[in-house]
């Protein structure tokens, strides 16, 4: 199958229940190449996603119907597609919420379009990925395939997202390298991304809940208390 790399060729399904931010958005996308299909509601849009298979959603939290953070934790369940959360809500535990069901990244009420569009490119940009080591590459049982991007742990395949799997491939690029929170911000997110060191701990704390037996005794990615995250050099842990 021919991998898709123009904007042009490129899906976004923007979802909002407001009929001009979604036009606005939109024209924006449009102007860019992109391929846009909109919803006013998070019912229709659960049947777009699924019928579409979007390259991107642009989901908005506040919906009529279904919420974006039903919508986000659903479409988790089913699929890796990247998704961008807006929302009215400010404070840090509202982004993080949506970090921890699985969004990709978020922008707040009222934003730029043309700042909504420089976070497409970027998180189309990560998902199609940033590392380029050896084909596959194996840790203990966890198997990491580039070329196909997936994950594998004692031969069953694991569902991450973009960011997860570019988090794991940060830390897999040196085994027992010891990675500072802003490191893997900058190496698995991009330099353009304004995250939060807490970022980064959600997005572990989700990765270890797919990939490790035990969670809260970690075999892959251990935690350095006071520096950051590496992942065992051969995968069984200290």
């Amino acid at each position: 199958m021919e991998v898709r790399t123009k904007a042009a060729e490129k899906s976004i399904l923007v979802v909002d229940d407001d009929r001009k931010t979604v036009e606005l958005i939109r024209l924006y996308l449009n102007n860019e190449g992109y391929q846009v299909v909109g919803a006013l509601d998070g019912a229709t849009a659960l049947q777009l996603a699924r019928e579409m298979d979007p390259d991107l959603i642009v989901l908005d939290l506040m919906l009529p119907k279904m919420d974006g953070l039903d919508i986000c934790q659903t479409l988790r369940n089913e699929s890796d597609v990247p998704m961008i959360m807006v929302t009215a809500r400010t404070t840090e535990e509202d982004r993080l919420t949506g970090l921890e069901l699985g969004a990709d990244d978020y922008i707040t009420k009222p934003f730029s379009p043309r700042e909504l569009v420089a976070r497409v490119k970027a998180v189309l940009r990560r998902a199609g990925g940033r590392f380029e080591p050896a084909p596959v590459q194996v840790v203990g049982k966890l198997v990491i395939n580039y070329d196909r991007y997936e994950v594998a742990v004692a031969g069953e395949p694991i569902r991450l997202t973009p960011r997860e799997f570019n988090l794991l491939a940060a830390l897999a690029s040196h085994p027992g390298r010891v990675y500072s929170r802003q490191e893997l911000l900058e190496q698995a997110f991009g330099m353009d991304f304004e995250g939060l060191d807490r970022t980064v701990d959600v997005h572990m704390m989700n990765l270890r809940k797919k990939i490790e037996q035990d969670p809260s005794n970690p075999s892959y990615i251990l935690t350095i208390y006071g520096v950051g995250y590496k992942l065992a050099d051969d995968g069984y842990g200290p």
